[in-house]
């Protein structure tokens, strides 16, 4: 058997903030802290700072007033925010900084008379956060189908916009319908499928062109995870996207494979490793690592937890 690393994979640059803000938040607070839904998508994470005793929350009303708030890397609607400074919320914005450049183009779209058309997976929280900066100027759509089914003319005034964990195949289906549907429709400069997804799929892609199994280490409700077990359905002779290594099954593997295994962008590379671990004493196999792109990606903590920082140390 022979493993196949996929580079780049696991942690983004907007994982990797959103976790150190929580981090640094129980170092200057404790653990007695809240989340507004899963800082990531990711059970391992999310358990581990479940054990430290922080929170996580569906709702703005569970936490107590003048307690810590931390928003998710997923991004909030206003609504939420005015939630939170009603309740005299202490709060700290992990959102991932490409997701709240979503946030602005959809604001700055609105303002200037745009219907916007947002192109991703309805009930997910980057979608809710999004269509919550002008929800009455925002449609979603998922499909060429649903495209076809729009209310709008060739007179309206329209722009799209896109949910950055999204497959960059099937967007580029959505985005053709839509343009040529609408001809007129504008679109930001950059694009907003994330550096990140995009290069994840790319290293599936090309890696799973010859392999007989794909392993992909994300949980069932990360959409960039979902992503990449999708694309590897279409190339690998079997694709599984799993927590980690206790979902691991012995006869999905011949000693003769080749496996190729990735993470999903919320996804520790401590489930990697226990995966790889696992083949290598199962199968005595061999383990080499491709690197498609190099990333080298890093966002700052948010100011206000910067300034939290500083007065600590001093």
């Amino acid at each position: 058997m022979e493993i196949v690393l996929a580079n780049p994979r696991g942690f983004c640059a907007g994982v990797n903030m959103a976790i150190e803000c929580l981090e640094e938040s129980i170092r200057i607070f404790g653990s007695d802290i809240y989340v507004y839904h899963e800082i990531v998508h990711n059970r391992y994470v999310v358990d581990r700072f479940t054990r430290e005793g922080v929170k996580f929350v569906d709702a703005v009303d569970d936490v107590p007033e003048g307690a810590v708030l931390l928003y998710s890397a997923h991004g909030v609607s206003p609504e939420i925010r005015s939630q939170a400074a009603a309740r005299k919320l202490r709060t700290i914005d992990a959102t991932c900084p490409l997701v709240t450049k979503v946030h602005l183009e959809a604001a700055r779209y609105a303002e200037d008379g745009f219907h916007i058309i947002l192109i991703g997976h309805e009930g997910h929280d980057e979608v809710i956060g999004t269509m919550g900066e002008a929800p009455e100027s925002i449609t979603l759509v998922e499909s060429p189908a649903e495209v076809d089914a729009l209310p709008f003319t060739s007179d309206d005034k329209l722009a799209y916009l896109t949910q950055t964990t999204l497959s960059v195949e099937e967007a580029v289906l959505v985005i053709r319908q839509l343009r040529k549907r609408f001809p007129q429709v504008v679109c930001p400069p950059k694009e907003d499928i994330c550096y990140a997804t995009t290069n994840r799929q790319e290293a599936v892609s090309t890696l799973t062109e010859n392999a007989d199994v794909l392993i992909v280490l994300g949980s069932q409700n990360s959409s960039n995870s979902r992503r990449l077990m999708e694309l590897g359905q279409t190339t690998a002779a079997r694709a599984y996207l799993i927590d980690g290594v206790a979902e691991m099954q012995r006869d999905w593997f011949k000693p003769s494979d080749r496996v190729v295994i990735t993470a999903g962008a919320s996804a520790p590379e401590i489930v990697v490793q226990e995966c790889v671990d696992y083949l290598v004493d199962e199968f005595s196999a061999t383990l080499r690592e491709e690197t498609i792109r190099e990333e080298s990606v890093h966002f700052q903590l948010p100011k206000e937890l910067r300034v939290l920082q500083q007065h600590s140390a001093s």
